[in-house]
This record gives C-alpha cells, sequence and structure tokens, in this order.
C-alpha cells in the first residue's frame, strides 16, 4: 500500500514537472516595440516599412495622433531600422510655448463656383491653390471636437491647425468643394440653416450631409431661417423677439441632432452678429463652439462662444496666407 501510494505520488510530481516544462516552453517571450521607454518619451525602431499613423495607434492606442510623431522627428520619410521619437507626454496644453502662445485661424467660405462678380463665390482653381498651400506648408485641418478640447485647455493639437468651416448649405459644397478637400485628406465644418436644406437643386440635401458626415465632416447649425438674431422685427414685442432667438438656436439644433443622429454643439451666427443675450442663449441650449466674422486667429483663452473667423472672400494668394497666423510670439519666461 505504501508503495502504491509513494508511486502515485511520484506521477503526480512529474505530471506537473511536465505541464510546467509545456507552459514554459509555449509561452512566448514579450518583444516590446521599443528600443528605449520612459516616462516622457519612447524610442521605436522602425520595421517592416510601417507609417507613422501605425507607430501612433502601437504606442498611443489611435493613429489620428500621428502627427505628434511627425512634429517630434524632423524626417520626411521612415526607413526600416531607423529609431524615431515619440512622444509619451502633452507638453503644451493651450498651446503655451516659452516664447509665445498658439492661435487657430478658422477659415470661412460660402459657394463654389465659376468666377463672378459675387466675393461669396470661390472659383474651384482659387480653392485649390489654397488648400494645396495648406498641404504643402505643412497645416493640418482640425475639427471642432479637437478645438473645443485646445480651448477648454485638456490638450495640445498640431502647431500649425486651422479649422475650414463652409456657411449656409450650398450643393457646390458636395459637388466642387468635397473633391477639392478629399485630395489633400481634408474635411471641412459645415453650418447650415434648416430653411434652405433641400429647398432646390442648389441647396444640400440631408441625404448630402449624410454623406459628408460619413466621411469626417462636421454638421453645425446656422439658426431656423439665419436670421438676425441682434434685431427686433418691425412691431415685435421684446418678449417675443427673446422666443424668437430661442426658436432659431434651439430648434435648428433638434432638428440637425434628429436628421443625422447627433449632437449639436458647433453654430455660426447668421451674419457673424450677436450680444450677450444670444450668447447666453445658446449657451442655455447647449451649443459648445460658436463663431462670428470678426477677423482674426483664436488662443486657447478665447471665449469658445464668440470666436473669430476670417471670410475668405478675395481670390489672391498674398491675403489668403496673411490670414493664416498660428502663433503669436511673446517670451514666457
Amino acid at each position: 500500500m505504501v508503495n502504491r501510494k509513494t508511486a502515485l505520488i511520484a506521477i503526480r510530481l512529474i505530471l506537473v514537472s511536465l505541464i510546467m516544462v509545456s507552459c514554459a516552453v509555449k509561452k512566448p517571450q514579450i518583444q516590446h516595440p521599443w528600443a528605449y521607454k520612459s516616462s516622457d518619451y519612447s524610442l521605436y525602431k522602425i520595421k517592416n516599412k510601417e507609417s507613422f499613423a501605425h507607430i501612433a495607434k502601437t504606442c498611443l492606442g489611435n493613429e489620428n495622433l500621428a502627427w505628434k510623431i511627425e512634429e517630434a522627428n524632423d524626417i520626411a520619410s521612415l526607413r526600416d531600422g531607423s529609431l524615431v521619437v515619440v512622444p509619451l507626454k502633452e507638453r503644451h496644453k493651450g498651446g503655451l510655448f516659452e516664447n509665445g502662445y498658439q492661435c487657430i485661424p478658422i477659415l470661412c467660405y460660402h459657394k463654389f463656383g465659376p468666377r463672378r462678380h459675387s466675393p461669396l463665390t470661390m472659383p474651384p482653381d482659387v480653392f485649390n491653390k489654397q488648400m494645396k498651400y495648406l498641404k504643402d506648408n505643412g497645416y493640418r485641418v482640425i475639427n471642432p471636437a479637437q478645438l473645443l478640447c485646445f480651448l477648454k485647455y485638456r490638450c495640445e493639437i498640431p502647431k500649425k491647425s486651422v479649422m475650414i468651416t463652409i456657411d449656409d448649405g450650398y450643393k457646390s459644397v458636395y459637388d466642387i468643394a468635397w473633391p477639392i478637400l478629399k485630395k489633400y485628406n481634408f474635411t471641412a465644418t459645415l453650418f447650415v440653416y434648416i430653411n434652405y436644406i433641400g429647398i432646390s437643386k442648389k441647396a444640400l440635401s440631408w441625404d448630402n450631409l449624410r454623406v459628408l458626415k460619413a466621411h469626417g465632416f462636421t454638421i453645425g447649425s446656422h439658426t431656423v431661417s439665419h436670421a438676425d438674431l441682434t434685431h427686433k422685427e418691425q412691431g415685435e414685442k421684446t418678449d417675443a423677439f427673446y422666443l424668437r432667438i430661442k426658436r432659431e438656436l434651439l430648434l435648428s439644433k433638434q432638428i440637425i441632432d434628429k436628421k443625422l443622429g447627433q449632437n449639436t454643439i458647433v453654430l455660426a451666427f447668421p451674419y457673424g452678429r450677436s450680444n450677450q443675450t444670444v450668447l447666453k442663449t445658446a449657451k442655455s441650449v447647449g451649443y459648445k463652439i460658436a463663431v462670428t466674422v470678426d477677423r482674426g486667429s483664436n488662443p486657447f483663452f478665447t471665449n469658445s462662444l464668440a470666436l473669430k473667423r476670417d471670410m475668405i472672400l478675395k481670390k489672391d494668394m498674398t491675403s489668403f496666407i496673411s490670414r493664416l497666423k498660428t502663433f503669436n510670439t511673446v517670451s514666457l519666461r
């Protein structure tokens, strides 16, 4: 009996040992993709012709953060075996640097087509030149979510960030502007007013807006009727005026929310006009970003409901380039 028990114990020990050895053999060794890593940055060794987007997804968990790696490395392309710096901490929230602070230009367009007398119509060849200039000179087009994160001092964004906006809802956005933007891998923020959508062949439809949204465009409100929110109508009483302001802002948001299945938080004031009543009402109904047509760029400490925006009306490149101020130099030491 004793010998049998001893034999069983010995067999069990042998089986356990075999299982442990088997596990040890099958367990793969973890190979980290970085050659060095600290709390601030890592050095990543390139292999298999990887892209910046792949490295960003591997090291930062988000391929859309590829710009961080591109800006941290002064190289035009990636070669196998080379090392790239991957920043792991945000050092410039709000765009603050020792020699100044970042500011974001917001560009405003309306419709696109052949050269006409209307300053609101942008010829396709000129728009193409403008977008090519942005691409060739390292500008990166951001969306309202990125802008809001920047304005709230929660994150950093690309150093040469710019936001492209297009007002009203003309069909030429879909037919002319979109193909040009797509060529440079850009998107835009569209501000549409409800009464114009689908009204004619010259207007965007809700289906058009759904397609654009699916391709990365942001759809914002331009109110219901594009009325000046700062002026009473003839004979309008004060209470009725305030109710009309709220309706213009709230109903447009509700309709866009329902039609596009979203929470609309961006607004463009008709004619760029607002006052304290309008700002207060816009905030109360749920808008977090609103734009005017006051010229200039926006640092992080700008009121997010009164952002400056440049209307691109002239057709020469010199005027366009002058609207692209992305940094204000001042010593912050």
